[in-house]
């Protein structure tokens, strides 16, 4: 099929919606042409950018290819407020982002590993050969390491998935490039509101439990020399959760005031640990799995990987799916001045302030450029050409815990007896105005089975 022939003879009005559908339908296809032919492409709502290199240098430079579109959806209103993700190389941003890298310690990831490995083989040994995959089991078990190990404790999980979802939702898929209509987008605004508000609340909670909790415990540890659990026990009160979680990192850390992190800082560093970690992760084991499943000459390699004590070969291949089948086709950004695409090259393109640019990382991926053979499945791939944790300044903040979560999540299923379909994957949300949108941005039912 020749893309761009159809698309220069479609009215301008028409030419997005149409790359759009392209994109969810048949994205490597139509990428391959960009790449041969138009590698950056403009259409009256947003441009189109296809080049590994291209993405790779434009993903480099912040205060060109800005967050800007993410201001409104996480609260910045000035230099010092909102979350860090919605900050371009900016004083608050390089600060809590390190300061968040060191409480996530990199340590810990054997310990994290276990903890999900343990948590994905208790409620699969409990489905009694099919699970409804996507609720029950792909956002149930990076919800209990949120519990358990973020410390983001003392809350029904059904709350921390609503509360992540919708904030995933509304600053990643509400945005002009989705197209939703007027009815959607309210409705999603609205539920993040409310849930955000919800959030808040159960934040400056956690915060002021646990400060007096760690506080209590502090005084008669001293005492008495006892370890925290039983200094807990013998006054009467309960953890639910590893003492040492990053929350509890975090507030028994001290921080001059120089370094700028106050409690109202940490706390909203707390609730970004929640909104970052269910719907990625879901979404991209749910997507493994099914690529799998529906690769049987992949799914014996994998369930063979799968039985080995080193991980590394099965890792491998889910991040090897992962190219095939990531979360997101692009990262977008807003242009923040104006900008020249492939100077120097037949495809040179002016970029004006202002536009929309969606960097197609899935395109990068099978870009001749960066990977030989791109549309050959091969696990033995250089990481640093797979855009599945973004790059640059953005990439993804909690990129190491997911480095062992999902391949474990993966990895648990995948060892499952003849582990199969029971049904399609569905992205529809039944819910209001949602309802109908059978390409919503998240997998949100998904049957399987095994023997």
């Amino acid at each position: 099929m020749d893309y761009l022939a159809e698309f220069d003879q479609t009215a301008p009005v028409d030419q997005y919606p149409l790359v759009k559908g392209w994109i969810k339908t048949e994205p490597l296809a139509f990428f391959k042409q960009l790449r041969a032919e138009r590698p950056v492409l403009v259409t009256p709502v947003c441009t189109l950018v296809a080049g590994f290199a291209d993405v790779r240098d434009m993903l480099q430079m912040p205060k060109v290819f800005t967050v800007d579109l993410y201001k409104p959806k996480m609260g910045v209103t000035s230099p010092d407020d909102g979350y860090l993700m919605a900050h371009d190389d900016d004083a608050l941003h390089y600060r809590e982002k390190s300061l968040m890298q060191g409480l996530l310690n990199r340590d810990d990831l054997p310990h994290i590993r276990k903890l999900v490995e343990q948590s994905a083989a208790e409620i699969l040994a409990n489905a009694n050969g099919s699970i409804e995959f996507v609720n029950e089991y792909c956002r149930t078990v990076p919800v209990r390491l949120v519990q358990d190990y973020f410390g983001l404790d003392g809350v029904d999980a059904e709350d921390l998935i609503e509360w992540s979802y919708w904030n995933q939702y509304d600053a990643f898929n509400n945005q002009p490039i989705d197209l939703l209509t007027e009815e959607q987008g309210r409705y999603i605004v609205e539920r993040h509101d409310a849930v955000s508000e919800k959030l808040g609340i159960y934040v400056a909670s956690l915060l002021v439990r646990k400060l007096a909790t760690n506080a209590t415990v502090s005084i008669f540890k001293k005492m008495l020399s006892y370890p925290k659990r039983v200094a807990l026990s013998l006054l009467g009160m309960t953890l639910s959760s590893d003492p040492d979680t990053v929350a509890d990192r975090m507030l028994s850390s001290k921080f001059s005031k120089d370094i700028d992190f106050s409690l109202l800082r940490q706390g909203v560093n707390a609730g970004g640990l929640l909104i970052g970690a269910i719907e990625t992760t879901q979404q991209a084991v749910a997507q493994a799995v099914q690529f799998f499943i529906q690769h049987p000459d992949l799914m014996r390699q994998a369930k063979q990987a799968a039985s080995f004590s080193d991980t590394t070969e099965f890792d491998q291949l889910v991040w090897e799916a992962l190219r095939f089948v990531p979360i997101r086709p692009d990262i977008f950004r807003k242009a923040g001045a104006d900008f020249t695409a492939g100077k120097g090259t037949d495809y040179e393109t002016d970029i004006e302030k202002g536009t929309i640019v969606r960097l197609l990382t899935l395109s990068a991926m099978f870009d001749p450029y960066a990977n030989k053979e791109p549309d050959e499945f091969n696990p033995d791939r250089s990481f640093y050409h797979n855009f599945v944790f973004g790059f640059g300044p953005h990439e993804c903040l909690g990129k190491y815990v997911a480095m062992v979560m999902v391949p474990e999540m993966v990895r648990q299923a995948i060892l499952m007896p003849e582990l199969s379909e029971a049904g399609p994957m569905s992205y529809e949300r039944k819910e209001g105005p949602l309802t109908g949108k059978e390409d919503g941005p998240f997998p949100e039912n998904y049957e399987i089975a095994w023997k």
